[in-house]
């Protein structure tokens, strides 16, 4: 793969993984740092109504959510810039050949062939 093509494949992923650094900060900042009571902005020592408990029990799981699947996703990132750095970037890790144009621009931290995914997901 040539140079130029590496260079903006990896500010493709930096770009990624600063906007999930964010949004992950903004996450916690939101929900995860807070107890129920600090989300509900209750000030008084009574506890609320036990729907709004549930709503705020439901907002953290999926806030929970999102924040793994974020570190999931900087996990690939990472081992695509990993990639750029040793010279594999841009081969399947499975057939060994070429991943396609489109795919990395997709996908730029696919680590498959469209073909060995397809493979990989009917195996699922």
């Amino acid at each position: 793969m040539k140079q130029a093509d590496l260079k903006k494949y990896k500010e493709l992923l930096l770009t990624k993984k600063k906007e999930l650094l964010e949004e992950m900060g903004l996450i916690s900042n939101q929900h995860i740092g807070t107890t129920m009571k600090d989300a509900a902005g209750d000030l008084s020592s009574y506890s609320y109504h036990m729907a709004d408990q549930g709503t705020d029990t439901m907002d953290r799981e999926m806030a929970y959510m999102l924040a793994s699947k974020s570190g999931r996703l900087i996990y690939h990132i990472d081992e695509a810039l990993r990639r750029i750095e040793d010279g594999t970037y841009g081969n399947c890790h499975s057939c060994g050949k070429p991943i396609s144009t489109a795919r990395l621009e997709a996908v730029p931290h696919a680590r498959l062939c469209i073909e060995c995914k397809e493979k990989e997901e009917d195996k699922k």
